[in-house]
């Protein structure tokens, strides 16, 4: 391997589409949407993921700006370190990174529990570990290659999503026969269960988890130093990524509030299992489990991919051993990937070992991350176009521009934190702020004792050499 090698630009538009996609389109939707429909409601859960794609939707024209204009491996990273303030840079990479790390060793969990059906007699984790070794591979030999089966993995989640969308419409409007003779619904979930069966606070209360549902987007901006021509790639994948998105996402939840009662909403079972099998779907639970086990292997690829990516950046900055910087001939950063697949590793053994205190904080930390992240990706972009400006530059030289300047990255970053403030309300979902918070001021205090400590060491060997 090189100290100093290049990425290969491999990645086309339709390889950063299926990425963003893969990175969003997993468990947040396909599972956890059950528990906000229970938590919000029928018509609290649609406005919510409307409100959740309208956040999405903002951060993301700020992110545009920034890595068309600074097309770079590790993006919002670097973005934060160079408009906000190093120390939050190094703090939004540490969080980046153990969000999907995290993420990683409860895929290779989940896509092992989901195997057991098919599967009983053969241990959980012999499935976790194949799933695990199978990633790496994917990761860690060419960028074309993980692009392609990010694509592959990413095109059967949105075939099963059309599908869904298209025989639950059917349902709806009585095109198509629901079982037992049922009624078709249209709208009745609405009009039996009310606006906000448990107020709009609850709207509030669920903002984190839709907006966890919709991170990854962001890996847009993560993929722009890999990417062909990133002028012409990166606007047209985040123009192509939102809209569909928007379809998928609050497509889905209008379908699942309409024909997905309430109290029969749950959180431990996928409610396109129960839609499918209302609609009268032939092996419904064994077809939504291959498509949410490619899911988890769609998301556990970005997740590799994205965390490895954030090590290097940390490294080609200097704040941590450039031993990570390296990569191979391929432009691939192997040493990066090895530390991050371990960090899955130790994940996964925490849900086992300590479910209930280790694995749970990780969790809480992470979930939180990614509001965080989109946080600072707002700020940077607000502090770029000023300081872009100040320098005497014209925006009109801007290959792509954040529309409606200040007011999008103000209202993002507002809307941003609303999402944290309502968690303070939900006694099941606090856990994050008092993980979250103290993980935060650890990484600033890290970063700046080191960062003394390398400066003392620097002073140490300038007076020896004078000497």
């Amino acid at each position: 391997m090189e100290d100093k090698g290049k990425f290969q630009r491999k990645m086309q538009t339709r390889h950063i589409v299926m990425l963003s996609l893969g990175g969003v389109i997993g468990t947040g939707l396909f599972l956890s949407s059950g528990y906000t429909i229970q938590q919000a409601g029928p018509f609290g859960t649609i406005l919510s993921y409307l409100i959740g794609a309208i956040v999405v939707y903002l951060v993301m024209l700020c992110l545009g700006e920034l890595s068309v204009h600074m097309p770079e491996t590790g993006a919002f990273h670097s973005y934060a370190a160079k408009f906000i303030g190093p120390g939050t840079g190094y703090t939004v990479a540490w969080l980046y990174w153990l969000t999907w790390t995290v993420a990683l060793g409860s895929e290779f969990t989940a896509a092992g529990l989901l195997m057991e059906r098919w599967f009983p007699s053969i241990n959980v984790w012999i499935w976790s570990a194949l799933f695990a070794i199978l990633i790496f591979v994917l990761n860690a030999k060419t960028v074309r290659f993980f692009a392609e089966s990010e694509f592959w993995f990413s095109s059967i989640k949105v075939i099963a999503i059309v599908a869904f969308i298209l025989l639950g419409a059917g349902a709806m409007f009585g095109g198509i026969p629901m079982v037992h003779s049922q009624p078709a619904p249209f709208f009745s979930n609405f009009v039996s269960e009310g606006l906000f069966p448990h107020g709009t606070l609850a709207i509030f209360m669920t903002m984190l988890a839709v907006n966890f549902a919709y991170s990854g987007t962001e890996l847009i901006g993560i993929a722009a130093g890999e990417t062909v021509d990133p002028k012409k790639t990166i606007p047209k994948a985040i123009r192509t990524t939102l809209w569909r998105l928007v379809i998928f996402f609050v497509g889905t939840i209008v379908i699942l509030s309409a024909l997905l009662p309430m109290s029969d909403a749950s959180v431990l079972e996928s409610p396109f299992v129960a839609v499918f099998e209302r609609i009268g779907v032939p092996y419904a639970a064994d077809l939504m489990n291959f498509v949410i086990l490619t899911a988890i292997l769609s998301a556990a690829n970005s997740g590799l991919y994205a965390s490895s990516r954030m090590l290097w950046s940390l490294a080609d900055k200097g704040t941590i051993s450039p031993i990570f910087s390296r990569l191979t001939k391929q432009g691939v950063p192997l040493n990066a990937i090895i530390l991050s697949m371990i960090g899955g590793g130790l994940a996964l053994l925490s849900s086992i070992i300590a479910p209930d205190t280790v694995y749970i904080v990780l969790v809480s930390i992470s979930g939180l991350a990614v509001v965080v992240v989109w946080m600072s990706i707002s700020i940077s972009q607000f502090l770029f176009r000023r300081q872009y400006i100040e320098e005497g530059n014209s925006v009109h030289d801007l290959v792509y521009r954040t529309p409606l300047y200040p007011f999008v990255p103000i209202a993002s970053f507002i809307l941003c934190l609303a999402s944290c403030i309502g968690i303070a309300f939900d006694p099941t979902q606090r856990i994050a702020l008092y993980c979250g918070v103290p993980f935060i001021l650890i990484c600033y205090a890290s970063y700046y004792l080191t960062k003394k400590r390398k400066n003392s060491g620097v002073e140490y060997v300038e007076q020896s050499q004078s000497n």
